[in-house]
């Protein structure tokens, strides 16, 4: 897999270990590039120095891509110990460490650690495994917990045969856009 767009276009950026074996009983299935290109399009007026989120990291191609087109941090969260290793070598080996953060631990974990410290992000992509419940759950704490900056937004990859609510308490539902059987999903704080 490569980045795309901006500073880091064209580097290669994944193992190719990472998708000869299933770690843990789960199935590594990267962002493609024709679904990052249209979230960046997307995200274009908003990821310019933007705090970044992305949840269920994976390679951590999706938040590194969001460095390279201008994003001022970038939290990756990713529980699987072989896959952030290799998203930190990774950091290291272009010397983002100052702007990018691999935490490899639970999505549920991060989200409570983040909302009791105060942390707060312009923009969280979650990407978690289609054939879990793990979405809803999410959506239901940045929901609940204001991590969301003001205008913030919350992006989410799932499978186009999943409807996610429409608007929720704190979040507008604004907008599915269809690419095979992904969908992209775009929430915006209500203010």
């Amino acid at each position: 897999m490569r980045i795309s767009g901006g500073q880091l276009k064209g580097r290669g950026i994944t193992s190719r270990r990472l998708f000869s074996k299933k770690f843990e009983g789960d199935e590594l299935r990267p962002t493609s590039s024709k679904v990052r290109e249209a979230i960046f399009d997307i995200l274009q007026n908003d990821i310019k120095d933007a705090d970044f989120l992305d949840l269920y990291a994976g390679t951590g191609t999706v938040g590194l891509e969001a460095l390279s087109r201008g994003a001022d941090r970038v939290f990756l969260i990713e529980d699987n110990y072989i896959r952030s290793d290799a998203i930190n070598k990774y950091i290291k080996e272009i010397k983002a460490a100052d702007r990018v953060k691999c935490y490899r631990e639970r999505v549920e974990y991060f989200l409570k650690r983040a909302s009791a410290a105060g942390m707060r992000f312009n923009i969280i992509f979650a990407d978690p495994p289609y054939a879990s419940d793990k979405i809803m759950k999410v959506l239901q704490f940045i929901d609940e917990h204001d991590i969301l900056k003001e205008d913030g937004c919350l992006i989410v990859e799932h499978s186009s045969k999943l409807d996610l609510p429409d608007d929720t308490k704190n979040l507008k539902f604004i907008k599915n856009y269809k690419y095979g059987d992904t969908m992209l999903t775009l929430y915006r704080k209500r203010r």
